[in-house]
């Protein structure tokens, strides 16, 4: 016999790593160490708003349950940490004298990369998740069901269960099999090199110098360094993270061979800070900091360091992160992410599909405006 169970979860506590992890395609953002983390940290919680509610699908063979899929599911009472924007929406909800809080969403929390989203080993059994997963946003007290940064594959299976489709850009530097940053540099056209070169040799000629710490190097005071660069950024712009010290030990611990931080110095004192995933495919520029303004810091730390590092593992992929037309400039070209929502009220809905029709047009000729000024010789 071959039954289904799909169950929830408030906790990944209960549930196999391996058998979790197995089902991510390894990319690293997804992984049970991540996620788990910042339930045990404190950072995915009711009190913060992501509460999890994670779907769990085990399947019986030979008498025994076996995970055969999964979904990272959260109630949020807030859309911070999503990087998908519904602000509007939300608002639109407010006038009209409704309730947009509680939704339903389905992502990373606070990391805007792509990757699976329903973890499933077949076809099969990712619409039975997705379909239970609509069920579920259809019985609860929630306004909506939101799946962000979605494969396209996933995509596609998320619309035929009468999802709608939201197109969002990022920029996403590729290696060429660049034998070095030079090599990189030569495809750049003359503008762009020069530039970036400038700014190499400014951050250079200020006395600043590069550590490279894989996650087995990186010590706890490493860690402290980097939350205190990370904090300080965050106040800078009058905010606060979503992250604490006891994740970043977590996830130090836990997640050894995934972890990349680049430490900035400046004549023998540390000032900066960036922190990476990876894996042998793909390296995410996620968080940085720094303790001092200086200029092209940010650009050497959290660019260049990072596509060094890429060139020299033979790292195919670089997703920088949210937004940023100034990554054009850096060799970072855009591509298209994928969402998908389900607004229950049949009002609301309408309004938000022919919103997101006009949107997608725009995104469209976003991408080929984008495309006309890529910084290379000839277009790659």
């Amino acid at each position: 016999m071959n039954e289904i169970d799909i169950r929830v979860f408030d906790s990944l506590a209960d549930i196999n790593a391996v058998a979790w992890d197995d089902m991510t395609d390894d990319n690293p953002t997804v992984k049970h160490a991540w996620l788990q983390s910042m339930i045990d940290s404190g950072c995915t919680t009711a009190a913060s708003g992501w509460l999890p509610q994670f779907l769990a699908l085990t399947r019986e063979i030979d008498g025994r349950k076996q995970l055969a899929g999964a979904v990272p599911l959260y109630v949020k009472n807030h859309s911070y940490g999503e990087y998908v924007f519904d602000w509007a929406w939300a608002d639109a909800y407010h006038r009209a004298g409704l309730d947009y809080y509680p939704k339903l969403v389905c992502a990373v929390p606070f990391t805007p990369c792509s990757g699976t989203r329903i973890l499933a080993k077949t076809h099969h059994d990712r619409e039975a998740l997705i379909r239970a997963m609509i069920l579920l946003a259809q019985d609860a007290e929630v306004s909506s069901l939101h799946v962000l940064f979605s494969t396209g594959e996933e995509q596609l299976a998320l619309l035929q269960q009468g999802m709608m489709a939201r197109q969002n850009v990022q920029f996403h530097w590729e290696n060429k099999n660049y034998a070095n940053f030079a090599d990189f540099l030569a495809v750049m056209s003359h503008d762009k090199r020069k530039k970036i070169k400038q700014e190499r040799r400014r951050i250079e000629l200020a006395g600043v110098t590069f550590q490279i710490k894989r996650s087995r190097e990186i010590t706890a005071a490493d860690w402290d360094f980097f939350m205190a660069c990370y904090q300080h950024t965050y106040a800078q712009h009058r905010s606060i993270p979503y992250l604490n010290r006891d994740f970043f030990a977590l996830v130090g611990e836990r997640m050894p061979d995934n972890l990349l931080l680049v430490i900035a110095s400046q004549h023998g004192a540390r000032i900066a800070a960036s922190l990476s995933l990876f894996n042998s495919q793909t390296l995410y520029g996620r968080y940085w900091g720094a303790k001092l303004p200086l200029s092209g810091l940010h650009f050497e730390t959290c660019y260049y360091q990072p596509q060094e590092f890429c060139i020299e593992n033979n790292i195919r992929f670089f997703e920088g992160g949210a937004q940023g037309e100034h990554k054009l400039a850096r060799g970072f070209t855009p591509v298209t992410c994928h969402s998908a929502h389900l607004i229950k009220d049949a009002r609301f809905a309408g309004a938000v599909g022919n919103f997101l029709e006009r949107e997608a047009g725009g995104i469209d000729q976003y991408i080929n405006e984008l495309t006309t000024h890529l910084p290379f010789k000839q277009a790659l």
